[in-house]
């Protein structure tokens, strides 16, 4: 397929799937905002339903600490299962296997 037909299948496929009209949508609302917006990117991205900047970035830092959160509750389970497994260990070992 050459460049052209590509362009113009990829072209068709953006129309068929509603991207052209909402992207259209997005830039006339753009277009008819009096007091134009400083980051043009963040207007579209919250038009198309994205999170703002600052909402991404407060993301982000929430995330980061759920994961330090995670990571620290992992090793306190590996750390719970492994005195668990002494703690068997020594029973079976002591002959006051109860099961």
């Amino acid at each position: 397929m050459d460049r052209e037909a590509k362009k113009e299948a990829f072209r068709k496929y953006l129309e068929s799937s509603g991207v052209l009209d909402t992207l259209t949508k997005v830039l006339v609302a753009l277009y008819e905002e009096n007091d134009k917006p400083s980051s043009a990117v963040e207007f579209v991205q919250q038009k198309l339903g994205g999170p703002s900047i600052s909402d991404y970035e407060k993301l982000k830092a929430e995330k980061l600490d759920l994961q330090l959160k995670y990571n620290e509750l992992l090793e306190t389970h590996k750390e719970t299962c492994r005195q668990l497994d002494e703690l068997k260990n020594s029973k079976n070992r002591s002959g006051n296997n109860t099961c």
